[in-house]
């Protein structure tokens, strides 16, 4: 569970992660939102694939990132239940939170 909030912690993954949600994307297309060199942008990647918030699939000489929602919403159901919030438990999305 460190290894997710530890990839959470910071906006540029964060940011991936806005991004990846509206479709899989290459590793060009996410960069060119972004102001960093692509070993950079390689060590955000990693450490998101290390967190299993996002996998990797080689098509050609492009790699396509997907979100994996279901990592990430495990790890935000854990945070949200560790703080006292109830959760209901068929559509688990930031309108289901309530405080006890």
């Amino acid at each position: 569970m460190s290894t997710v909030f530890k990839a959470l912690s910071d906006p540029t993954r964060q940011r991936v992660l806005e991004l990846l949600r509206t479709r899989p994307m290459n590793a060009g297309e996410l960069a060119e939102h972004f102001e960093f060199s692509k070993p950079t942008m390689s060590a955000h990647y990693t450490v998101l694939k290390e967190a299993r918030l996002i996998e990797g699939d080689k098509q050609g000489k492009y790699i396509i990132y997907r979100l994996k929602m279901s990592v990430l919403e495990d790890a935000l159901l854990t945070f949200a239940k560790t703080f006292g919030l109830s959760v209901q438990a068929e559509n688990a999305d930031a309108s289901d939170l309530e405080k006890e």
